[in-house]
């Protein structure tokens, strides 16, 4: 019937044509199925809509094509095939909305987080610490930043909203500038419905990088050092012994000693 109608619609002159067939099912926020749409459209054009209430399909298209779309309403309900058709996809709209909606808005990924430091130039709070949590959801999340074990209070940071990943995950990030001190502890707790326990991720003051590469430069040079002694002293004990002086057999003997003459009165 849809070829017939292409050739009907070639022959008035209307050029090159598509002709398709879609269906939606549109969900409510709890996952139930609210709507089943069901169109044929020409040139991306709704031309005759499908309503489930009465299970026929009525012409939508308002403009050139009226008197053919209400045509083509009368061949589809005419037949029972097509009002099959949708029936079948309405059906099948409704036995795999929940397991779509189990596998997309009721799953749960658990974050990331990792906590990158950066100088901020201000020696009042000379470093910048961002904490970076990805890769979860639902969107709704927590992150709460402590310092030695107390929760730092909300003038303290600025959390950023989560926003898409482009891959059914979210991201966001919260900053906070410190002047750490030896032994301080920052530590940045996310709580996330796919985690039982909040998510902990700690940060110490370390050494800067200059001084990091010093020490890492002097523990080679003692390592290559030290490797040179012991391969030294392994080639030292593996040498022979220098010649000398080798005594006669029996030299070193007592018995061997001569025994001095009786002096002639």
């Amino acid at each position: 019937m849809l070829l017939l109608l292409g050739l009907l619609l070639g022959a008035r002159g209307a050029g090159a044509f598509m002709m398709h067939v879609a269906s939606s099912c549109p969900l409510a926020a709890n996952g139930s199925l609210q709507s089943f749409d069901l169109t044929v459209a020409f040139n991306k054009n709704p031309l005759v809509c499908y309503d489930p209430d009465a299970q026929r399909f009525n012409a939508c298209d308002w403009k050139l094509l009226h008197n053919l779309a209400e045509q083509v309403a009368i061949e589809l309900n005419n037949g029972s095939t097509w009002v099959k058709r949708a029936e079948a996809r309405r059906r099948a709209c409704s036995k795999l909305a929940a397991q779509f909606w189990a596998q997309t808005a009721l799953r749960r990924t658990q974050p990331q987080v990792r906590i990158i430091p950066a100088q901020t130039g201000n020696p009042s709070v000379p470093i910048c610490l961002t904490c970076h949590v990805w890769g979860f959801y639902p969107p709704e999340v927590t992150v709460i930043w402590m310092h030695n074990g107390d929760v730092v209070g909300p003038g303290d940071h600025s959390p950023m909203s989560a926003i898409p990943n482009g891959n059914w995950t979210y991201q966001t990030q919260v900053t906070l500038s410190v002047a750490p001190k030896a032994g301080d502890i920052y530590t940045c707790s996310v709580q996330h419905a796919s985690l039982e326990e909040p998510l902990l991720e700690d940060w110490s003051p370390g050494l800067t990088l200059e001084v990091t590469l010093m020490v890492a430069v002097a523990t080679v040079v003692m390592l290559l050092g030290l490797s040179l002694l012991l391969v030294g002293v392994y080639y030292w004990r593996a040498q022979p012994p220098a010649p000398g002086y080798t005594p006669l057999p029996g030299h070193n003997s007592p018995s061997a000693v001569p025994a001095c003459p009786h002096p002639r009165p």
